[in-house]
């Protein structure tokens, strides 16, 4: 008996070890070698101070500006909190927060179907993209609120369009807060 207490103490002892100690100081070096830009949040940094990550979404609710899809993550974008909203399809919850962010959708955009990821949130609560349809069906309301062409707003979403990883994954997306710095760097607004 008293073997097999001793061999369970060790084994608890070794494992924590290996998989508490070891193994995370092994893949956090192998990500700091392999991937250093993302292991370390992928920061954007503008005139050295740091406005946020391509990795994480942000609110966006400025004039002026492209927004990114709703979150569910605690107040919104909270990382520390990351999580969708896990309500279902019939919930009266979701429906009145979705049937909310159309109807405010429609009345700046009119004359366009609403893209579904503007009134839906992802599975982290925290995508940094949108669908290159919702970057465009905000097209008219950038272009009024900056007083540029739409032309011009185009060009800028398709410069930021990013196509499917390796050819196949994934669909082509935008990041919001890339595109919202690039917007303020070379169409700055007029008041």
């Amino acid at each position: 008996m008293k073997k097999h207490f001793m061999i369970s103490i060790w084994m608890t002892i070794v494992t924590t070890f290996l998989l508490g100690i070891v193994y995370p100081f092994v893949v956090t070096g192998l990500a700091q070698v392999l991937f250093p830009r993302q292991a370390n949040g992928d920061l954007i940094t503008v005139n050295g101070k740091i406005v946020g990550s391509h990795l994480i979404g942000q609110p966006f609710s400025s004039p002026g500006y492209f927004r990114s899809r709703p979150s569910a993550a605690g107040t919104g974008y909270d990382a520390s909190n990351s999580s969708g909203s896990n309500l279902g399809p019939t919930n009266k919850m979701l429906i009145d927060r979705m049937t909310g962010d159309v109807q405010k959708a429609q009345a700046e955009n009119p004359n366009a179907p609403v893209p579904m990821d503007l009134v839906t949130t992802s599975g982290s609560g925290l995508d940094p993209h949108i669908s290159p349809e919702a970057a465009a069906f905000q097209i008219p309301r950038i272009a009024h609120e900056r007083n540029l062409g739409e032309a011009d707003v185009r060009a800028l979403i398709d410069k930021h369009t990013e196509g499917r990883q390796l050819g196949f994954l994934g669909e082509p997306r935008v990041n919001v807060l890339e595109l919202n710095l690039d917007l303020d760097t070379t169409h700055t607004m007029h008041k």
